[in-house]
C-alpha cells in the first residue's frame, strides 16, 4: 500500500493527549494502525500517556527535544529513534526554538 502524505492536509490538534501549544500532523489511519508525520512547534508538549493497546516507533527527522518515557528524561535529535512498547508511558517535549519534526507508527498489538 502507497499513500502520499506530504499531500495530505495538516490537522492542528491542539493540548493533544493533555500537552501545551500545539502538534501540526499529516496522518494516514486504516481503522486500525495510524502512519504520521509531526511537527512539534517550539515549547509545545505531547502530553504523558500510556500505551496499553499498541506501540509507538517515532523516529526524529530535524530539530531536538526530549522525551519522557516511563518518567526518564531523555534527549532526541534528528537521526533518533524512540520506542514505546505496548504497557509504558511517554511524553514528547520540545524545549527548543526550532520546530520537533518526527515520522510515528502506532501499531495495535
Amino acid at each position: 500500500m502507497i499513500f502520499d502524505l506530504k499531500n495530505e492536509k495538516p490537522e492542528i490538534l491542539p493540548n493533544f493527549k493533555g500537552g501545551e501549544k500545539y502538534l501540526i500532523a499529516k496522518m494516514h489511519f486504516d481503522g486500525v494502525n495510524r502512519i504520521l508525520h509531526g511537527t512539534l512547534v517550539p515549547g509545545a508538549t505531547i502530553g504523558e500517556h500510556t500505551h496499553d493497546v499498541n506501540s509507538e516507533i517515532i523516529y526524529f527527522l530535524s530539530g531536538r527535544g526530549y522525551m519522557l518515557y516511563d518518567g526518564e528524561k531523555q534527549p532526541v535529535e534528528a537521526g533518533m529513534c524512540h520506542y514505546c512498547p505496548k504497557g509504558h508511558t511517554h511524553s514528547m517535549i520540545n524545549d527548543s526554538d526550532g520546530e520537533l519534526v518526527f515520522f510515528a507508527v502506532v501499531a495495535n498489538q
